[in-house]
């Protein structure tokens, strides 16, 4: 049972009377006179143990979208029910209007729709709605909370996908259905032409040569059908905020471009979500969409608080594929356990592979670097300078071992990773 504020409010004019007339008999009547009231008042509130609740909610909502669960409530009882109606969201749900007055009719319905907008990605749960049903005086209420489990799955934004068509463009100039073509080893050939100043030696037909008696150079496409592998890297570097987002969430953003220029570009895309377990596992078939199976998979993927597991992630490669493959590792270049993890990894990978560390920078590290006007800024700086040195050295030497770095701020980095794949790919790497 719960009180409003109208019986506090009756009760305040239940002491004019008592002030009048003071004494005994006074306090005893106009204390009876609230009980009367406030248990028939109660009488005539509708049960809400006899209202049924069902949800709908959406499969599934973009991040910084808005969606709309609805609640569908039937009052089986036979009075009309005037209640507030509590939907239990979890905060970062954003429901903005949870919380509403309903007036049902016996063995009516009614619908109580909730605006929700997500300010976290993953998996979002209600687990119950409250029913607050008052009598007509609007004195008291009988309470109910009814366990109505609900989920629902906020999906990676994709901010990135802006990018996708100014990618798509360079590759299909490299593909050779934009007048552009590639000469050099490792790719494809194509066809023959004839030479003309500034062409490559190397590339000269001497067989076509001789039986035209022209130079002639043959001409070379990117290869097609190769494999790209990205691991993305779910342990605590994971966790860390740039920007107010979560390292994981840009991963994932980057993840996405690069898989779908990759497929798009005719090569074959596997995902690994890893970090002492596969989190997740997204292969193209060429049967399907990959950008929903991939997005559906990494929906509601959250960071885990423990040290990624470097020395397996070659196992893990080899059980996609066996051949040589373009490996992305999407994780952290900060130091500490990286001398120890990812150096080794990747010094592994690149004997059968070609490997690309794609991690994302903090803007607050170049900024805190450039600010000295007080004493805990002139720290603080050297402590941002440190850090940006470790980094440096961290890629220097992962470049020696033959490997590619793109070490990005937030929104640059799936622009760049992908630049990254395309001169790989024009240069006949892949």
């Amino acid at each position: 049972m719960a009180i409003s504020g109208r019986f506090f409010l009756l009760a305040v004019l239940a002491l004019v009377p008592i002030i009048a007339a003071p004494g005994p008999g006074t306090w005893f009547l106009a204390a009876a006179v609230l009980l009367v009231v406030l248990a028939v008042d109660l009488a005539l509130a509708a049960s809400p143990r006899k209202v049924a609740v069902r949800r709908v909610i959406p499969s599934g909502v973009r991040l910084t979208e808005q969606a709309t669960a609805t609640l569908r409530l039937a009052n089986e009882s036979g009075r009309t029910l005037r209640a507030e109606v509590k939907d239990g969201w979890q905060p970062s749900a954003g429901a903005a209007n949870a919380l509403a007055r309903v007036r049902i009719r016996a063995g009516e319905r009614a619908v109580m729709a909730v605006a929700l907008t997500p300010v976290r990605r993953g998996d979002l749960h209600t687990g119950h709605v409250t029913i607050r049903s008052y009598g007509p005086l609007g004195l008291a209420a009988w309470q109910k909370t009814i366990i109505a489990p609900g989920t629902l799955r906020v999906l990676p934004p994709f901010h990135a996908r802006a990018h996708l068509p100014s990618k798509l463009r360079k590759l299909r100039e490299l593909d050779g259905r934009a007048a552009v073509q590639i000469r050099g080893a490792g790719t494809e050939f194509d066809s023959l032409r004839d030479y003309v100043r500034g062409d490559d030696v190397r590339s000269i037909d001497w067989r076509a040569t001789a039986r035209r008696r022209d130079v002639v150079v043959r001409t070379w496409r990117p290869e097609r059908d190769r494999r790209v592998v990205i691991v993305l890297d779910t342990s605590r570097t994971s966790a860390a905020r740039i920007q107010d987002e979560p390292r994981l969430d840009t991963g994932i953003e980057a993840s996405l471009l690069l898989a779908v220029l990759a497929e798009r570009g005719g090569d074959r895309v596997s995902l690994i979500a890893y970090d002492r377990r596969v989190r997740a596992r997204v292969s193209s078939t060429g049967k399907g969409n990959m950008l929903n199976a991939m997005v559906a998979a990494l929906a509601p993927l959250q960071p885990e608080l423990i040290e990624l597991d470097a020395a397996a992630i070659p196992g893990q490669v080899r059980a996609v594929t066996a051949h040589r493959a373009l490996v992305v590792l999407v994780t952290s270049l900060d130091g500490g356990a990286v001398e120890e993890g990812l150096i080794p990894l990747v010094a592994q990978l690149v004997r059968h592979h070609v490997v690309v560390v794609a991690s994302v920078r903090d803007p607050a590290l170049d900024a805190a670097r450039l600010e000295r006007t007080t004493t805990t800024l002139t720290y603080r700086a050297a402590a941002a300078e440190h850090a940006l040195g470790r980094r440096a050295a961290i890629t220097a030497v992962i470049k020696q071992l033959g490997a590619e770095v793109v070490d990005a701020l937030p929104h640059e980095l799936p622009p760049q990773l992908a630049d990254m794949y395309i001169r790989l790919k024009a240069a006949g790497r892949l």
